[in-house]
């Protein structure tokens, strides 16, 4: 007997099941699958909205761009920055703050490259730049300087992540620093008598090591130099 259009079986619209709410929550979330899966570049609206089953139009409710996007999840990634300890000096509680800063920007690279032209401004973000303020006003940096100086550490730990970043921590590989001795181990001590005479020294150390070192340089740095005096406050 012929089926009459009218009693298939096609699932009515409001037999389905309805997707859940779109938040900004789960928006971020989804653009972290993305991130973690496929790099930063795969993380566009569109995209997102494929996985949400959603159109790209409905994401800007709740998010501006794909600049506003990116800082967003950065946010989300500060949430893995411990807040600090009361234990030890401000010194090496300052230091344990941007250390954990540092995990984020080396764990994703892209997203520490964006952090160089677009500024974050969500609250985990927020937060961090309220505690290095607070420790820095605990270890007695004038406050002119203190406001100067939560730029320069961030940025220095960004530059860094920039640089080295992509899932090892702190620094170099050890095949880059083999590479790099072996290299200069071919110059002339005539033409370069220091370069060969430091050799040891300029490879020499921990990735770990030398991150500590540097900031431990720009927080004494900071401790011993003024603001120029034309700057108000």
């Amino acid at each position: 007997m012929p089926v009459h259009p009218s009693t298939t079986t096609t699932r009515s619209r409001r037999e389905r099941p309805s997707k859940p709410a779109l938040t900004r929550d789960g928006i971020i979330k989804a653009a972290l699958g993305i991130l973690r899966e496929e790099g930063i570049g795969k993380v566009t609206m569109r995209r997102i909205a494929a996985v949400l089953d959603t159109g790209p139009a409905s994401l800007y409710v709740y998010v501006r761009d794909t600049e506003d996007l990116h800082a967003q999840i950065l946010d989300t990634l500060l949430e893995r920055v411990a807040p600090v300890s009361h234990d030890g000096s401000w010194r090496e509680r300052l230091r344990e703050v941007l250390v954990g800063y540092g995990r984020v920007l080396f764990d994703y690279p892209e997203i520490a490259r964006m952090t160089m032209t677009t500024h974050p401004t969500g609250p985990n973000y927020t937060s961090l730049v309220e505690t290095i303020l607070e420790l820095l006003n605990e270890g007695g940096v004038p406050d002119g300087v203190a406001a100067w100086s939560v730029d320069l550490l961030l940025a220095s730990v960004t530059a860094r992540a920039v640089e080295h970043g992509s899932g090892q921590p702190h620094g170099e590989g050890t095949d880059a620093l083999e590479t790099l001795a072996a290299r200069m181990a071919t110059l002339s001590s005539e033409t370069y008598p220091l370069i060969v005479r430091l050799t040891d020294d300029m490879i020499s150390g921990s990735a770990e090591q030398r991150f500590v070192w540097s900031l431990d340089v720009l927080i004494n740095g900071i401790l011993n130099t003024p603001r120029p005096s034309s700057v108000n406050g």
